[in-house]
């Protein structure tokens, strides 16, 4: 396999990790929020989560975009 090939398939795990981090919120957020110390700081997790998920995807389609249409 040469480098570009692995740089796109490393691109669309992270695309994909990142679309599995929105798919698991909803199911997660209730299993953190029902821990005592973590209750209070619902607003500040959620918003780390969706902002790990986002730049799991921005990173992915960067680097899927940098290593196929770029090169052309």
């Amino acid at each position: 396999m040469n480098k570009n090939r692995i740089q796109i398939v490393w691109g669309a795990a992270l695309l994909m990790a990142g679309l599995g981090v929105f798919y698991r919120i909803p199911q997660v957020m209730p299993k953190i929020l029902s821990i005592e110390t973590f209750a209070h700081a619902s607003g500040v997790i959620r918003f780390c989560f969706y902002l790990l998920g986002l730049l799991l995807i921005y990173g992915g389609g960067k680097k899927i975009y940098d290593h196929t249409i770029s090169d052309k």
